[in-house]
């Protein structure tokens, strides 16, 4: 896959011209590699906006077109502002013809439906959504494919069942890593409502505990249960109109 861009040599020696650039809408980048100098360059922003989104960018190769001269250039490091997350500086390097690199390929997976353990449910689980690979600088694959058809829930997809592209070697050698697994679906189980019968059963008992009167206070250990206040003076009227007074007089003494 190749792309042309534009770009323009810079002059800037400090930080703000750098930071003047950037409010101008250029992204500051560097030119290395092969045998010819290090070239600073700059590239209008507008330009890269979109291409810099791709998860291709960093295994693309671009003709860079520097002043009406073409240089075959692979990006290899965006960095980015911290706070406005715009492109801050592109390093690019120069593609010389017969020459291997090293480069992150994105994985591409294909035959979805074709897919016993997609089609039951499962998920697909992508444990490395780039590979690393060594290949020659004019023959860079744009992504490396992994075939899903036939495979079921619980299968593990490592990289020695993965084909890889013509003239390609992978860096890791020493272990059979897994890049993708069909997961068994999820089931979240609702939670049970709370039951109510038991409120309402304790807030009828509580009523009916209550009807005609005031409840009883609660005795203390050893103590008899004391009656309500308007009970006890119900009690002490009931006594004192059913008793009669003791008489304090005196009956005289009869006449001898």
């Amino acid at each position: 896959m190749t792309n042309n861009l534009r770009a323009a040599k810079r002059e800037t020696k400090t930080k703000g011209q750098l930071n003047t650039l950037r409010n101008k809408g250029f992204i500051p980048a560097i030119l290395y590699g092969g045998k010819s100098p290090n070239l600073e360059l700059s590239i209008e922003e507008k330009f890269v906006k979109d291409i810099l989104r791709s998860e291709n960018f960093l295994s693309t190769v671009f003709d860079l077109d520097i002043g009406g001269k073409k240089e075959k250039v692979i990006p290899r490091e965006v960095t980015y502002h911290v706070l406005s997350e715009r492109p801050a500086h592109i390093d690019f390097m120069r593609v010389v013809g017969g020459s291997k690199i090293i480069l992150e390929i994105p994985v591409k997976f294909k035959n979805n439906e074709e897919c016993a353990g997609l089609k039951k449910g499962g998920v697909l689980n992508i444990v490395r959504r780039k590979i690393e690979l060594k290949c020659k600088a004019e023959n860079i694959p744009e992504n490396i494919e992994v075939d899903l058809s036939g495979l079921d829930i619980g299968a593990s997809i490592r990289i020695s069942s993965v084909k890889l592209p013509e003239n390609t070697a992978l860096t890791i050698t020493d272990r059979d890593f897994v890049v993708a697994t069909i997961a068994a679906p999820t089931i979240v189980k609702e939670p049970e409502k709370p039951a109510e019968e038991t409120t309402t059963e304790g807030a009828e008992g509580e009523a009916a505990a209550t009807e005609g009167g005031e409840a009883a206070t609660p005795a203390k250990e050893g103590e008899a249960p004391k009656k309500d206040e308007k009970g006890k003076e119900g009690a002490a009227d009931k006594k004192q109109a059913g008793e009669k007074k003791p008489s304090t007089e005196k009956k005289p003494s009869e006449k001898k």
